[in-house]
């Protein structure tokens, strides 16, 4: 048991102990330890009111008796020998076997918005279906997240390979708690401290997964109760996407249903527009043949993208010694995916053969076509080699010789 300290302590005096691995106590916000210790269930008891609160683990906590602790959490800074007090309440959490205390941690260390996930699934009969439902829980999670940093970089019905790199380095900052018997999953993402957050942060990836998930829960009862697929369509504008859709019957497929509930970082604050405590969103197997149709129209609908794209020359490949042939590309401005192929007509291969061995990029215009994730350009055409200065030819060069074994490929006995 946490005690109110000795009178003898002295306001402003350093903590006797900083917790391993947890923040400076002098940083922590009293309010914002007591809002974490209130969302993971922790009780709050009798205490001196307006100077410090008392708070023990949530009821039917699985932990042995040497575990079950209290922290004397002071009601605000104005409070003597208040770092003292959030210290002890620090190092307590360290060592509690509690299975909230590492995640509070976690989000007192840097702000975080987290997001709970919870599957309907029977408890697993061995370790290997366990193990199983973890992975399948993680996997899912991470792939509705990236659907969310995809529409947070741009919307569309279907992403493909536009913008993935960009929207995979974005969730490289993700935490992710443990997922017990694959049926819960704590995820943290960091919130941003600039005025206006860009798509790489946190908190706009957190804000377009809410606004998305809401537009698929009501386009779905709209398609479940009418039959018609039309509030699909400008769900868009909201994030929903192929992926998105794909994500969420990931999540479902195999259980009674998901549920998904958010919690805004609580030193942030809810962002504009948005409720303090939004509602949880659910979806349940009765759901999956609206989100298979909804995924494979957005497929079908996204329109090809026309594009002026400066690439290097990766491979070719012809069936004869002369006609058209087909290249690999690896595109450095113009179109926001890693790779693509394409067909040329004989003289715009020749071009591109010669670029290559050159080991200079080449400069063409065509279509990105959506089959295929958009990674096939059709109708490429005005092939032509772009200078560029001697140090990024070098090194370009470089990288040509490292696969020479192509070399025959891109002459194609021209």
């Amino acid at each position: 048991m946490h005690r109110p300290t000795a009178p003898d302590r002295q306001p402003g005096r350093p903590p006797r102990h900083t917790p391993p691995g947890g923040p400076p106590p002098e940083t922590v916000d009293p309010a914002v330890l007591t809002a974490l210790l209130a969302r993971h269930g922790w009780r709050r008891s009798g205490a001196a009111a307006g100077t410090y609160s008392r708070w023990t683990p949530p009821d039917g906590a699985a932990v042995p008796a040497r575990g079950r602790t209290s922290l004397l959490v002071p009601e605000s800074r104005s409070y003597p020998d208040s770092t003292d007090l959030i210290a002890e309440a620090l190092t307590a959490l360290q060592h509690s076997a509690i299975p909230s205390a590492p995640d509070i941690l976690t989000a007192l260390r840097t702000p975080l918005d987290e997001i709970h996930w919870q599957r309907d699934t029977p408890d697993p009969d061995a370790p290997a279906a366990a193990w199983a439902a973890q992975e399948q829980l993680r996997s899912g999670a991470r792939a509705l997240l990236l659907a969310a940093a995809l529409a947070a970089r741009g919307r569309a019905g279907y992403h493909g390979a536009r913008h993935r790199r960009h929207a995979e380095a974005a969730l490289d900052r993700l935490l992710a708690g443990t997922a017990a018997g694959g049926r819960e999953l704590t995820t943290f993402l960091p919130v941003g401290t600039s005025a206006a957050p860009g798509p790489d942060d946190g908190r706009l990836i957190t804000t377009t997964l809410l606004r998305a998930l809401c537009a698929t829960r009501d386009a779905t009862d709209h398609q479940r109760a009418t039959g018609g697929c039309e509030a699909f369509e400008p769900a868009v504008e909201a994030g929903v996407c192929q992926e998105l859709t794909e994500a969420i019957g990931k999540l479902v497929r195999g259980s009674g249903g998901i549920r998904i509930t958010l919690h805004w970082a609580p030193a942030a604050g809810p962002p504009d527009g948005f409720a303090a405590r939004p509602a949880p969103v659910e979806f349940t197997p009765g759901d999956l043949p609206v989100l298979r149709e909804a995924g494979a129209r957005y497929i079908r609908d996204e329109p090809p993208v026309t594009v002026r794209l400066t690439a290097v020359v990766l491979r070719m490949r012809r069936e004869a010694q002369s006609g058209p042939g087909a290249v690999r590309l690896k595109v450095l401005a113009g179109a926001d995916v890693p790779q693509i192929r394409a067909v040329l007509d004989e003289d715009d291969y020749r071009i591109a053969g010669h670029a290559h061995l050159a080991g200079l990029p080449v400069r063409m215009n065509g279509r990105l076509e959506s089959k295929g994730g958009f990674r096939r350009l059709t109708g490429a055409r005005d092939v032509m080699p772009v200078r560029v200065e001697d140090g990024e030819r070098d090194r370009l060069l470089k990288s040509l010789h490292e696969n020479l074994d192509f070399f025959g490929e891109a002459c194609g006995g021209d």
